[in-house]
């Protein structure tokens, strides 16, 4: 029957014991000899099985041979045993795994660990794991997933998953009580709105006695300003929007932090469509509205004319048995800027501006920038307690400890109370413009951090998922086709605006996506990104560096730089509505850099390095520094040692004279560039 004699354990397999004999155990010396059936005997095939079970029938149905003899099973039994079963039939558990009491509900944040999830509901994490294989989501134990996810898995194991309650939210700085014997009067915070134009730069202007317009490019404000000044003895605190409708974002996040608008409307010009959305944000915001009626001097100022349309926008002057007050101002000759501050004073005084300055800081970041020398920089308006150097503070995902605050003077303070802007040196990242700013434990605001890092990215993924279906199925149908843009700017509040803008732009046929933005000049990544995207890159204020250009070139990627956001917001409008035709393109033939600044007889001359291609005297410099741009200029003169050249190859030096930008550095680079002209297809 194929079984082993003793001879053959001994000799084959040692299965005999140590001195030759049969197994221990097996008392009937016989047994070792016989050869026994083995598992191996086991006929496959039911005629093969019929067969082996005949042969062996006495053997079979036979007595014991001895005490330890066993009956032989048939073939059709001989199967190994998979699991234990008790006597019902059950499976046998372990006594600790059936005392397990799993819960049928729990509650969570937005986002959640996996493994945290799977000890939450007490279940193994690769079941968990598996869970979301089938689901379609491809994760690891230390992945997050987001609050939708978790509740499709806990119904999968019989969970209800419910939403933290707000108060438990872990993304949120715990509120501290507020006690209102220790509040005192603060400043009031002012936002200057108005219309393009309309002279509300001027207006500040003549309010703080200084001249910030003169160095704004495109004739609009670029960035959110915070100032303070004293009036009669007491302060007020400004923030500066800026009016064009491209600063929505930047305009709607002033109104949330404000106490009062000033609405500026040209007299000789009247009501404009971005006065009305000035209007309609201050009314959501809930902020009283003083109309600062500017340009007075002008001789076709017609202030009557500008209350008849205000008053249609139910902005009904006191005059005219209203309760919206309106100051005739001019900020070139500065009548009525008194008036205006006494008036402003006066709305102050009436809604009993209170804060506490014993409390944490709490505020809104204004604007924030990545300063090369400095690191991460935030302007931010303390709203409520008194910042410190020293306090750790948390804004959005950026968190740290203040390093340096410096006021709208540029001096440097110990601490900022209620209603007063600083400039925030030593957070880890750049945070977002309107992020609220918390000083904190920093144990609490490391891990605050944490959480909202994890939530915004369990957002982006799902907004990720749904967008790309949706505009898959779309594309497919030929019902969408879609303008991706990358979009880099100089600081936050550009980003913000650039974007609000550009997703604007779009008509039936064409949808605008902008599947990047950030801060600082344009990257390797970003150009890897725009091509993986199928998109273009907008810059406003920054130029790609470059390792970022060559590689622009080789993925032929198209980088758009611009120094004045209508233009930007024009060509994207008209390459939408096919109807971008220009006439001319920068054609960049030459790149410089500056190795030494000369001044003779009050002039300045930039001692330059071509670095590639070539630099003639009828070209225009862009002047770069650490990859943003600081001017754009005309060549005045182009030299070779003492002589005036037309031309200069790369690997030459040379002297360059500009005709209007002067302060030139070391290190800066010089972009040369010609507009050249295209012939219309």
């Amino acid at each position: 029957g194929g079984g082993f004699t003793k001879d053959r354990m001994d000799k084959d397999g040692n299965q005999g014991n140590k001195f030759g004999g049969a197994r221990p155990g097996n008392r009937n010396n016989n047994a070792a000899k016989k050869p026994a059936a083995g598992i191996d005997d086991i006929p496959r095939g039911k005629e093969s099985r019929e067969k082996y079970n005949k042969k062996h029938e006495k053997q079979l149905k036979g007595s014991y041979a001895s005490r330890d003899s066993r009956p032989m099973r048939s073939a059709d039994h001989m199967r190994p045993n998979k699991h234990l079963k008790s006597k019902s039939g059950a499976p046998v558990r372990n006594e600790q795994q059936a005392a397990v009491v799993r819960p049928t509900m729990v509650q969570i944040a937005e986002s959640i660990n996996v493994q945290e999830f799977a000890k939450l509901i007490k279940r193994e994490v690769a079941e968990v794991i598996k869970s979301l294989f089938l689901l379609g989501e491809m994760v690891t134990i230390n992945q997050d997933i987001d609050f939708d996810t978790a509740t499709l898995v806990g119904t999968e194991f019989g969970v209800d998953v419910q939403p933290l309650p707000p108060e438990e939210d872990p993304t949120e700085i715990p509120e501290i009580e507020d006690n209102p014997e220790d509040q005192v009067v603060r400043p009031p915070v002012v936002t200057v709105m108005g219309h393009v134009d309309h002279g509300k730069t001027s207006l500040l202007d003549a309010i703080r006695k200084t001249h910030v317009t003169a160095r704004e490019a495109g004739g609009i404000t670029q960035h959110i300003g915070a100032y303070t000044v004293n009036a009669g003895g007491k302060k007020i605190t400004f923030l500066d929007t800026p009016g064009h409708e491209a600063f929505t974002a930047m305009r709607a996040r002033g109104a949330q932090c404000t106490d009062i608008s000033i609405l500026v409307v040209a007299a000789d010009d009247g009501v404009m469509p971005q006065t009305i959305e000035a209007i309609n944000h201050s009314k959501a915001a809930g902020v009283p509205i003083i109309v600062a009626i500017n340009k007075m001097d002008k001789p076709a100022a017609n202030p009557e004319h500008v209350k008849q349309q205000l008053s249609e926008m139910e902005l009904i002057p006191e005059d005219w048995g209203g309760d919206t007050i309106m100051v005739p101002v001019s900020a070139h000759s500065h009548q009525g800027i008194d008036d205006l501050l006494e008036m402003i004073l006066l709305v102050a005084e009436v809604k009993e501006l209170k804060a506490n300055p014993k409390l944490p800081a709490h505020g809104t970041i204004v604007e924030a920038k990545l300063d090369k020398g400095r690191g991460p920089v935030a302007t931010v308006l303390v709203q409520r307690g008194t910042l410190t150097i020293g306090d750790y503070i948390i804004a959005g995902t950026a968190h740290g400890r203040v390093r340096a605050l410096i006021n709208d003077r540029g001096e440097k303070v110990r601490k900022a109370g209620p209603s007063t802007p600083v400039e925030v040196l030593g957070l880890n990242e750049v945070p977002q413009a309107g992020d609220i700013m918390d000083a904190a434990d920093e144990k609490i605001a490391r891990s605050v951090a944490e959480k909202r890092i994890a939530k915004a990215k369990a957002e982006q993924q799902k907004a990720a998922k749904v967008s790309l279906d949706d505009i898959f199925s779309r594309i497919k149908e030929g019902e969408l086709k879609e303008l991706n843009i990358v979009v880099k700017a100089d600081v936050q509040g550009s980003v913000e605006a650039l974007c609000a803008s550009l997703v604007k732009i779009q008509n039936e046929e064409v949808k605008v996506a902008v599947v990047h933005s950030g801060v600082g000049a344009i990257n390797e990544s970003d150009v890897m990104l725009a091509s993986a995207a199928n998109a273009l890159i907008i810059g406003f204020n920054v130029r790609p560096d470059a390792n970022a250009r060559k590689l622009a070139e080789s993925e032929k990627v198209d980088i758009r730089p611009y120094r004045v956001i209508y233009d930007a917001i024009n060509d994207v409008e008209a390459a939408i509505k096919g109807m971008l035709a220009p006439k001319f393109e920068e054609d960049v033939i030459g790149r410089v850099e500056v190795r030494q600044v000369i001044t003779i007889s009050k002039m300045i001359i930039a001692g330059c390095y071509v670095t590639e291609g070539k630099v003639t005297n009828n070209a225009k410099i862009r002047v770069v520094r650490d990859g943003i741009v600081i001017s754009e200029d005309e060549m005045e003169s182009l030299r070779r040692f003492k002589d005036d050249v037309k031309e200069v190859a790369a690997g030459y030096e040379c002297g360059i004279t500009l005709a209007k930008f002067h302060d030139i550095k070391e290190g800066d680079q010089f972009e040369v560039y010609v507009m050249k002209e295209i012939a219309p297809e």
